[in-house]
């Protein structure tokens, strides 16, 4: 009977430790291009993901990316952006770059937050996709990284929340 108690008593802190982590966003993607892209594409759609606050729709965008921007946030970035905190690990901002014409989607930029990935760049990993899912940079891209670094003091987000 000891026995069983112990072995019960251990399962149920495992399922309670599998559940925290999951929480947590220990559920999401390495930083691999390709699993991310497969993770924000099929696994986890991007596009049922609410919108980052204040900034529903499209939007005008700036050089390097499109002239008109939709930006999509997963709920855990949604809920950080919502207190005015800074994004937690697994927080994945997802930028749709359109043409001027609001209809032509150039490229897909997302930027994901991933522990220990990029001490660097505040453990953002960032990627550039064309739009049907062809990884064209990914990882510690030095362009993404050189211009976000302005933001530091907001973590690396150059859009503000309303």
């Amino acid at each position: 009977m000891k026995k069983f108690l112990i072995m019960a008593m251990f399962l149920v802190g495992v399922f309670v430790s599998a559940a925290f982590l999951s929480r947590a966003g220990e559920n999401t993607p390495p930083a691999d291009g390709e699993k991310f892209w497969t993770y924000i594409s099929k696994t986890n759609f991007y596009k049922k993901w609410g919108m980052w606050p204040g900034h529903e729709g499209m939007y005008p965008g700036n050089s390097p990316h499109g002239a008109y921007i939709q930006l999509y946030a997963n709920d855990s970035a949604l809920k950080a952006a919502k207190a005015g905190k800074p994004m937690p690990y697994g927080a994945i901002l997802v930028k749709e770059n359109y043409d001027k014409d609001k209809k032509t989607l150039m490229v897909i930029t997302p930027m994901y937050k991933v522990k220990g990935f990029n001490p660097d760049g505040d453990d953002w990993f960032w990627a550039k996709y064309s739009p049907d899912g062809t990884p064209m940079q990914v990882g510690k891209v030095e362009g993404c990284m050189n211009c976000h670094s302005a933001q530091k003091s907001r973590d690396w987000i150059f859009t503000e929340p309303k």
